[in-house]
Parts: structure tokens; sequence; C-alpha cells
């Protein structure tokens, strides 16, 4: 059994997607020693809808990344489509905002956007092995200080002062931390499916809240080439009930009356494939001795949305300065990291929380169909659903009863 104990890390983070790249590259800024540890080989597919939201362009701003980004394969995005369950479509155009980061996402398919930002991270770490399997945390006196697993070598087992978990919603280091919890009420399942030659695709995204896929919705996002990033999701405790059948819900949109003209001519490109996405609606705990856990395996997807992108990276970067706090006390205990905690909510607890109440509201068809129909008709109200997209207005203001009023008059 290879062993490590001479060479101990600041940081060993778990997992190269988004979450894990990101924390790599604040660490090398930092001057952490880090080892990035990922199982699969890049590149490789990561089920998603592909989309990079405004927050996920700040953080690829601040790295130095942004004009690379620019240059992969995808689509620009200045606008978003949200269409109401009777069909009307409110066109939000996010370059009327002030906040410049807000201007332009993308979508471009995570097999091409993960690979160039780990060999981005790859660059910026003192050591990168792929194809490494963590299957547990080496544990003393009750405080995490490294991680076991199997590798192309067989099995080995790594040290470090920090354990960053970034390896998904189904994350080994959370099920070994005792911090796993499946609940479907903050559950969503999801299902993606690529198309080429969809009709009408542009710069937008396209959100439709259609009766198909409530409580849900079903997306069209565009991509290089006249590909089409297309795809139904549903929380899981109501899919559950329902004993619905997601992929019999895609097709069902897509063949129904307001859809089917637009994909007369479209190719599927695979079989739709699933995933899970575990919401950020409700505060989890998500550091320990020894720990923290990032992105998805932290429970960051935004629950009206669905995005999880944007989360991921800014939890890495306030993770890594975390960590480089906890270095320079030389304090590595569940007290010192549960600073990370106060962080992530401080900075995402808001928007998170009211996220989950307009995933609350979307089930109400009728409140679907009056806002959406308003925010078409409307520039003042269009205006005002992209400051809340770019965060310049407090999304709370959703949730009160004088925002109606005020909808109704207008």
């Amino acid at each position: 059994m290879a062993d490590a104990t001479d060479n101990v890390y600041d940081l060993i983070i778990v997992g190269g997607g988004p979450a894990g790249a990101t924390a790599a590259l604040y660490a090398g800024r930092h001057g952490l020693k880090t080892l990035l540890l990922e199982k699969e080989r890049f590149p490789r597919d990561k089920v998603c809808g592909d989309a990079l939201s405004g927050k996920a362009v700040t953080v690829l701003r601040e790295l130095g990344l942004l004009e690379k980004v620019r240059g992969l394969p995808g689509a620009s995005i200045r606008s978003v489509t949200f269409g109401s369950p009777d069909h009307t479509e409110a066109h939000i155009d996010l370059g009327r905002s002030s906040r410049q980061d807000f201007l332009t996402g993308f979508v471009i398919r995570r097999q091409v956007f993960d690979h160039f930002l780990f060999e981005e991270a790859r660059r910026a770490a003192d050591a990168c092995v792929e194809g490494f399997a963590v299957r547990d945390l080496v544990v003393e006196g009750g405080q995490v200080v490294g991680v076991r697993g199997t590798g192309r070598d067989g099995r080995a087992e790594y040290r470090g002062r920090v354990v960053l978990g970034a390896d998904g919603f189904n994350s080994v280091v959370a099920r070994r931390a005792g911090l796993y919890r499946h609940e479907p009420g903050h559950w969503v399942v999801a299902l993606r499916c690529y198309y080429q030659n969809v009709g009408g695709l542009t710069d937008r995204i396209e959100l439709h809240f259609i009766d198909e896929a409530l409580p849900g919705y079903f997306w069209i996002f565009p991509l290089e080439d006249g590909c089409a990033n297309v795809g139904i999701g549903m929380r899981h405790d109501y899919l559950k009930r329902r004993g619905g059948d997601l992929r019999a819900a895609l097709q069902a949109a897509i063949r129904s009356p307001h859809f089917r003209g637009r994909f007369a001519g479209a190719k599927a490109l695979e079989k739709p494939v699933g995933w899970n996405l575990p919401l950020g609606s409700k505060r989890r705990k998500i550091s320990g001795g020894g720990f923290m856990l990032l992105g998805d395996a932290a429970g960051l997807i935004d629950p009206f949305t669905g995005e999880g992108i944007g989360n991921a990276m800014y939890s890495a970067r306030l993770a890594v300065e975390t960590a480089r706090e906890a270095r320079a006390a030389g304090d590595f205990s569940e007290a010192s990291l549960s600073g990370y905690e106060g962080r992530v909510w401080d900075a995402l607890g808001d928007e998170l929380r009211v996220s989950f109440q307009m995933q609350q509201l979307g089930r109400l068809r009728f409140l679907l169909n009056f806002v959406i129909r308003k925010a078409a008709r409307n520039r003042e109200i269009s205006d005002l659903i992209c400051g809340m997209i770019a965060n310049e207005v407090p999304k709370q203001r959703l949730m009160n009863p004088l925002f109606y009023l005020k909808l109704m008059l207008a």
C-alpha cells in the first residue's frame, strides 16, 4: 500500500469539476500546497444544463479566465425567455442591466468547460491525480487528516490539513463525514438531451413553466453549431407523489402543439440522461474538523433556476479563504472551519431562501401566467425582473404583496 504521510498538503481537493478546479486556482493564488484528485479522466461529460450565469462570469473574470472562456465552443447569452403555462413569453434583455458582469452568460458543454477549467487548475496545483477514486477519509482524534482511495497504481493514502469535498451530489466526503442526506423535498431530478437543428435558437436561454413540467420547467439552451441542450426538471417529492415519468414528460413537452414545430427537423444526439440536484433550500452542515464541502456536495443549487455552477465557484473561493486563515492560525478544528458555513450563507443564503419561496410560488399556475404576461407587455416590469436576475433588485420583492399590486396597476 502506497503511503504519502511524509508529504502533507495544505489542501486535498476531492473532485475536479468547477468547484474543485476553482478551489485549486484560488489556492494557488494564496500559496497553499494543494493536491487535486479526480476519479474520472478529462475530458468527460457531466450531465447538466450547461449554463454559466453572471455569478460564474464574475469568478472567471476575477481569475483572469473570462477571455479564454469566450473562445470555447458554445453560445453567448444576452437574454432570458420565461414562458408561462398559457405560453405567453417574456423576453428579458440582460443588456439593460447596469452590472457589467451580468451582461453576458454562456452555455458551454460541461465536457468542454470542465476540461478547460481542470487544465487551468492542474497547472495551479502542486500535484494532480486523475483516475483516483477516494473511498474513505483518514480520521485521527476525531478530525479529518487525509483521504484513502484507489487509482492506477492501486491503493493510496494522502495526508492534508484540510480536505475539500467537491465531489458532487453523491459526495464520498459528505457520506464518510456523516453529512449526506437525500431529502426529496430539497432535491430535483432532471433530464438532459442534446439536439441538433432545433428551430428558433438565438442568444437566449429559455425556461418554460408549462403544464407538462409543473412544478418545474422545460428548458431550451442554445449551444454551438445549431445544437441545443434540452431538458426538464422537477422536485423529487412532487415527482414521486404524481408517479411521474420525466422521460415521458420531456417527450410530451417536445411534441406539444406549442413546441413541435421547433422540433420538426430536430435530431436527438443522445438518449435523455438524468441527474440529481441537491437544492440550497435549507441550510446544511457543510464543514467539520479538517474538512469543508463545496458546490453540489454542499447542496448549493439554486432552488428556482436549478443553476449550480456559479454557487459552486463562489463556495470554492470562500472555502480557500477559510483554509488560508486556518493555516495562518495553525488551527484546522471544527470550530476554526465553521466560519466557512457563515461565509457561504452570508453570501448566498438570502438569495437561496428567496429562490426557494419563488419555487413554491411556481406551483401556482395562475400566478405564473399573471407575472409572465405582465412582463411580456410592460418594459418596466421586464426591467425589474432583469434587475432581480442581476441581483440589482432584491428578490425579496417578489415575495411582497405590494409587488403584485404594482403588477396589477402596471
